[in-house]
């Protein structure tokens, strides 16, 4: 079996699944946001329900409209918190919060071989440390709550192999946009993306986490990287005395993947998504020129410090060109407070970025840096799609790290050679 084959046969108590079969699994962990919580919430109550099946494994993180901009989102977030107090369930309030799927690996919430679900598509994050995570409905969150258990067919397995040595600037974002581009935005629908390769196993965990984040921009059901020694020293550093097996938690060298790819990053360049489609991506270098209104670094993709140090690197070449605005969303109260250790905040605010608190907000259009008719975004973020972050007739433009802070220097996209190299 596959490494995802063997979590829910594991999690169905079955010697074996196989795709396409019809499982009823148990959940290691059930998470939903400011968004998605309340209407599960909504459900749970037209259930009748008066119990969860696990205080312990329910977690509601309000990271979308926070800080809350208006009475509504307020609103939302009140009934995250009364419900977390009538069932002593897991709720992060506003300065110990942080964006959901930074959050919970950083706290030690998710492990090698769990099942995780979650209402948000970008829960399949959580597959870069070895984990069956995939995005639900808030009905499938409600029933979960109260029953521990989710009904799941089987994805089949799209295995990706990744050689050669990666280009300077060239990071997860890159590898993932990349990959997505060549199979399109539904190129791996319902399926699991495997990740595998001597490129990923010896790529740094944030970047991992950048692309099992968007594997659903491929219509994946899960991105998964089977666990090894970079998973391993990660959770060491975030749960104590953390021990880890992961021979069993590999692909089996007689697996069947319903599509394998193999992949030369040799020649793969900064790439950035043109939109309105991850799928559109292309080298920057064919991109260079295009003028821009708005750089926002951040997000549930690419706001962990490492990206944050990978930015702050090409800030100190240069400054924010007068014409752009530049927003710097840490993903976590934790990554800003090590920002700020670092120095990282002093470096962006004396190259003229402005710092926000931890939030989804610009990236799904919803505060903190919504775009006006006519204006243009590079972001670290994973969608671009029309109107994603504001107007409808905006347009973002999908980059690393490297690449978003170039080009808030020179006012238009930019290759960071051209500022860190000029």
């Amino acid at each position: 079996m596959t490494i995802t084959e063997k979590i829910l046969a594991h999690h169905s108590h079955q010697e074996k699944v196989t795709p396409g079969e019809f499982i009823e699994a148990s959940v290691d962990l059930v998470l939903a946001n400011d968004v998605t919580g309340p209407l599960a919430i909504q459900e749970f109550e037209k259930i009748g329900a008066t119990k969860v099946f696990n205080p312990a494994k329910i977690v509601l993180v309000p990271d979308h409209f926070t800080p809350c901009k208006d009475i509504r989102s307020a609103e939302l977030v009140k009934k995250l918190r009364d419900f977390s107090r009538r069932y002593q369930v897991r709720f992060f309030e506003i300065g110990q919060v942080g964006i959901e799927h930074a959050l919970l690996p950083e706290l030690g919430l998710v492990q090698p071989g769990q099942l995780v679900i979650g209402a948000d598509s970008h829960t399949c994050t959580y597959g870069a440390l070895g984990a069956f995570a995939t995005g639900v409905g808030s009905t499938d969150v409600a029933a979960a709550m109260i029953t521990g258990r989710i009904w799941l067919r089987v994805p089949a397995t799209f295995k990706f192999t990744y050689h050669g040595q990666r280009q300077r600037w060239v990071g997860g974002k890159d590898l993932i946009l990349y990959t997505i581009s060549r199979i399109g935005v539904d190129g791996a629908r319902y399926q699991t993306m495997e990740f595998t390769g001597p490129v990923i196993d010896s790529l740094p965990i944030d970047d991992r986490f950048t692309m099992a984040n968007m594997a659903i921009e491929a219509g994946a059901k899960n991105g998964i990287i089977a666990p090894d020694e970079i998973t391993l020293t990660y959770l060491k550093s975030v749960i104590t005395a953390f021990k880890m097996e992961p021979a069993d938690l590999r692909s089996d060298l007689d697996s069947i993947y319903c599509q394998q790819i193999e992949i030369d990053v040799n020649q793969i360049e900064p790439q950035i998504a043109v939109p309105p489609l991850p799928s559109n991506s292309r080298s920057v270098r064919e991109l260079t020129g295009t003028r821009i209104d708005q750089v926002v670094i951040g997000s549930c993709t690419n706001g962990r410090l490492s990206d944050l140090e990978k930015a702050a690197a090409v800030f100190l070449h240069g400054k924010v060109h007068p014409e752009v605005r530049t927003i710097i969303i840490p993903a976590t109260q934790n990554v800003y407070y090590q920002a700020v250790k670092k120095g990282l905040i002093d470096t962006f605010l004396t190259a003229g970025c402005v710092i926000s608190p931890p939030t989804c907000g610009p990236c799904l259009g919803g505060h903190m840096g919504v775009l006006a008719k006519g204006e243009v975004a590079v972001a670290t973020t994973n969608r671009n799609f029309v109107g994603r972050m504001g107007h409808p007739e905006s347009l973002v433009y999908l980059a690393n790290p490297e690449v978003a802070a170039a080009s808030a220097i020179k006012g238009r996209i930019a290759h960071p050679e051209e500022v860190v190299n000029p």
